[in-house]
């Protein structure tokens, strides 16, 4: 089985990428569908077929019901709720004989039922690498990367985030003392906090993707596919063993690509909560090379 998994923080542009991978036509996925429709889940064969149509009303903005999915429901349904919301990250030590076993037939039962070459499968958060790799010794990892500051501040407009609350009802689990303490120099700056979901998030693919070889994983960032689309997506294309077709081709200059947002923290912050945001984050930023 050829698996290849997308994955990032959150906020990174995970799901574009996903959902322009999706439209090659050796490409299966979950859909939303499959998630949203249990008892009619049968019908994900077709997912891929229906999305890649796009003259059909359900695959349009607002009706993306054959859309590639995180499934988190339909993944809860049919193995196990731990790939949802862990409060820490998951490692292969988590994995007991039969979750391994029950979420490998999945994938797998999955993959035959969809009848493509490669399966693509997106979820965000948690890096969650040594617990599918573990599962999946052969699967690959794209790691999409973007600037933290952009993901700070556009975790401070989803309702999902959870920092408001607090760190003891947010999805992140217990700060570490280092944290606690950064956090409270802040006088407690929801601005930082976001900063640290981002640097606990990143840490958590750092330390997991040291057990990857360098050929199941690749690193892409944001930026430079909005800079140079093309020579990104084919990257990842190569990456999961794919080839730049006419017919992606086709399907790829559908997608509006818009650097519009790129650097729109800039605008959306004040200069005083860009300056704690950027304090927190400096270190990370210059380890990544963000300016």
């Amino acid at each position: 089985m050829k698996l290849s998994f997308i994955v990032g923080t959150g906020r990174c542009g995970s799901t574009l990428l996903h959902e322009i991978l999706a439209k090659h036509e050796e490409v299966s996925f979950f859909s939303n569908f499959e998630d949203q429709h249990g008892k009619l889940g049968f019908l994900g064969k077709w997912s891929g077929k229906f999305y890649r149509n796009n003259h059909l009303a359900l695959t349009r903005a607002g009706k993306k019901r054959f859309a590639p999915t995180e499934a988190y429901r339909l993944i809860t349904r049919n193995v196990s709720p731990i790939y949802v919301r862990p409060y820490r990250d998951l490692t292969g030590r988590d994995l007991t004989p039969w979750m391994k076993e029950h979420f490998y037939n999945f994938f797998t039962e999955s993959y035959k039922k969809y009848d493509k070459p490669v399966f693509i499968h997106k979820y965000t958060g948690w890096s969650r690498i040594g617990f599918f790799s573990k599962i999946f010794p052969d699967a690959k990892f794209i790691h999409i990367i973007r600037d933290g500051r952009a993901v700070a501040n556009s975790w401070l407009q989803m309702n999902w985030w959870g920092g408001y609350e607090g760190v003891n009802n947010w999805l992140w689990g217990p700060l570490s003392e280092v944290h606690s303490q950064e956090w409270e120099n802040s006088n407690y700056s929801y601005e930082t906090l976001a900063g640290i979901s981002w640097k606990i998030l990143m840490d958590s693919y750092e330390k997991a993707s040291e057990v990857l070889d360098q050929d199941r994983y690749l690193i892409i960032k944001y930026e430079d596919f909005l800079a140079e689309p093309v020579e990104e997506m084919k990257k990842i294309l190569n990456f999961t063993g794919l080839e730049w077709t006419s017919d992606f081709e086709n399907q790829f200059n559908k997608f509006n690509i818009r650097k519009s947002r790129e650097r729109a923290f800039e605008q959306d912050l004040n200069e005083q909560q860009l300056d704690k945001l950027e304090s927190c984050l400096s270190d990370m930023l210059i380890k990544y090379n963000y300016k």
